[in-house]
């Protein structure tokens, strides 16, 4: 019996990054009205541009959801109904939405739109997967806190409900990305749209007592030089995190953190037999369970990452569009995808909860910054004629590098001979954005994008 191909659904947060996702394999992608979609900023999709995407899309035989996906507070009930009205007379295929209020009134107005709910109504089981199909709702948007096995059995009990999950992009935690930590610290909702990102901010772990009086934690001085690394060593020789064998006994006790430019507000911090996972920064990374995804049923395979850039948008696409097409033709894996996926810029990578792993091997609380690896994404072509392109510099690179061509017909690796200025002059390192140099590159690279190859 042959697989069928999930839907490859991609993030985009302007119109360029919306063609550059279906140019390099997207199904579909999302985007959003500011106002009402976890993304307030930096977003371009105003009203007109989202009727223009979907004029695009569809003339691409390509699909087009409008995510709708905030928890309001009644102001913004209030005015919902006004402000989707527009939109949905431009005929999106579907809203992504979370509140169960809105999609009450769309589905009361507009019972044929069809509404897929979105991660952040925390969908859990099979039984609620039946409860919102009841409701009128087209396709779950599943929990991230779901483990391969988990999404098994809800396809197995939900076989005519479509289910979709996240395969890559920021993995919010703090309940399937409803965190309120932004909110307490900076008074910015991420509910609302607004999130500061706080999970990633330098925090410090401070061992608690219990006060004999009130049952809470109370911080606790850490003995002089202690070394952290050496007490993991330690306890991981005759520990484990979760499974396996006995959990360290430390490992049921409350901790409290405390962020590096808020000393003295302490928090809670505790853990479970699945790990400590409070605050993450690490990436989601699933490439590697793409055949797994394919052989359950799933729908649709889902990148995050409305505000990342367009390199990002085209190599994720890229990547996942190969993984999809290789499991349904039914060979391995190709490793080198993760090598790929290796050159964005990045926390580190996860498979999050889809395995039931270690919390040292999912959990990232030392880097809150992204790093690069296999390669560096360095400009886009931006027209060619006579044998040159014109690239418009966003990083370092020079005379001599290895250079990646990306581009929707293949991609193509190039030594860097020589580099020209707009006047013709040769030249040997474009250092940085905002710039444009020329390079030789064939013409059939028209609006390519260039990552310089880093060293091993």
């Amino acid at each position: 019996m042959s697989l069928k191909s999930p839907e490859l659904l991609l993030p985009a947060g302007s119109l360029d990054k919306m063609r550059a996702a279906y140019d390099f394999g997207a199904d579909a992608i999302y985007a959003g009205q500011p106002r009402y979609s976890l993304r307030a900023r930096n977003n371009e999709f105003k009203l007109e541009q989202i009727g223009i995407g979907i004029q695009e899309a569809h003339a691409r035989g390509k699909k087009f959801f409008v995510t709708s996906n905030l928890l309001p507070h009644n102001d913004k009930v209030r005015t919902y109904m006004r402000d989707i009205e527009p939109v949905i007379a431009m005929k999106p295929d579907a809203l992504i939405m979370a509140d169960p209020g809105l999609i009450m009134l769309v589905r009361e107005q507009y019972p044929d739109m069809p509404i897929h709910l979105s991660v952040q109504a925390n969908t859990v089981n099979y039984q609620a997967v039946k409860f919102w199909q009841k409701v009128g709702v087209a396709r779950i948007i599943l929990s991230r806190e779901l483990s391969l096995d988990e999404i098994e059995k809800v396809r197995q009990e939900c076989p005519d409900m479509e289910l979709e999950v996240f395969v890559h992009g920021a993995l919010c935690i703090a309940y399937s990305g409803r965190c309120l930590l932004s909110g307490y610290f900076n008074r910015r909702d991420p509910n609302q749209g607004t999130c500061t990102n706080a999970c990633r901010w330098n925090y410090a772990t401070t061992e608690s007592a219990v006060d004999a009086n009130t049952g809470e934690a109370i911080a606790v001085k850490m003995d002089q030089g202690f070394n952290f690394n050496a007490a993991q060593e330690e306890a991981e020789q005759s520990f484990a995190a979760c499974g396996g064998s006995a959990r360290h006994p430390e490992a049921d006790k409350v901790y409290l953190l405390e962020e590096a430019g808020r000393p003295g507000q302490l928090m809670p911090i505790m853990e479970d037999e699945h790990g400590t996972y409070i605050m993450n920064s690490k990436d989601l990374r699933a490439v590697e369970h793409v055949a797994r995804l394919t052989q359950i049923g799933v729908d649709s395979l889902k990148i995050e990452g409305r505000t990342k850039s367009l390199y990002y948008v085209a190599r994720t696409a890229q990547t996942y569009r190969r993984a999809i097409d290789d499991a349904v033709a039914g060979k391995p894996f190709n490793p080198a995808l993760i090598t790929e996926l290796e050159g964005l810029a990045n926390r580190g990578f996860t498979s999050g909860f889809l395995e039931r792993r270690p919390s040292q091997d999912y959990q990232n609380y030392e880097t809150g910054h992204s790093g690069i690896g296999h390669s560096h994404y360095v400009g886009e072509v931006r027209s060619t004629a006579d044998g040159w392109a014109e690239v418009e510099v966003k990083n370092k690179f020079a005379v001599g590098d290895e250079i990646e061509v990306i581009h929707p017909s293949g991609n193509h690796v190039l030594k860097l001979a020589e580099m020209r200025n707009l006047d013709g002059e040769a030249i040997t390192i474009a250092p940085g954005s905002p710039l444009q140099v020329r390079i030789p590159l064939e013409a059939r690279y028209q609006g390519a994008l260039l990552a310089r190859l880093l060293p091993a």
